[in-house]
């Protein structure tokens, strides 16, 4: 075995320098992968959508495979938290084999609210693996039309 000086990261020998960055980018593309097939090793982290409209702002958030019982949405100091977390356990008998699978994540996302808005009236619903969270404005904060006048 041959002793190679140390050099920076980007500063391979000329040989390597394709090697090492088909290396990389399959390192990048298994790391983005990874979370989206089942692995929970960075946590699982939900697709999200907010939209703001004239008299509200709504969150929609997919949660397929979620119960009402396993989501929890709070709102403290000017931001709106979701919480869940996810369970499964399948098992397969048959006469020559014994299938079992579990697995089990978390997830929680936070995100601001902007000021203005009136967080006792927040109502949050969830149908078909969809959270609908809806923020309403507060009156002052829908804003108004002024009309300019000739001086």
């Amino acid at each position: 075995m041959a002793i190679e000086r140390w050099r920076p990261f980007g500063m391979a020998r000329r040989g390597n320098e394709p090697i090492r960055a088909f290396e990389d980018m399959v390192n990048r593309m298994f790391e983005d992968w990874m979370p989206r097939f089942g692995g929970e090793g960075r946590g699982w982290s939900p697709a999200v959508d907010m939209v703001d409209k004239k008299d509200e702002i709504v969150l929609r958030a997919d949660l397929p495979g979620l119960e009402q019982k396993d989501i929890q949405v709070n709102v403290e100091n000017g931001m709106l938290s979701i919480h869940g977390s996810r369970q499964d356990e399948r098992e397969t008998k048959q006469e020559d084999y014994f299938y079992s699978e579990r697995w089990s994540g978390s997830f929680a996302r936070t995100f601001p609210l902007p000021a203005g808005i009136e967080p006792d009236k927040i109502k949050a619903t969830f149908k078909n693996g969809v959270l609908e969270v809806h923020v309403p404005k507060a009156a002052q904060a829908t804003g108004k039309s002024i009309q300019i006048q000739a001086a």
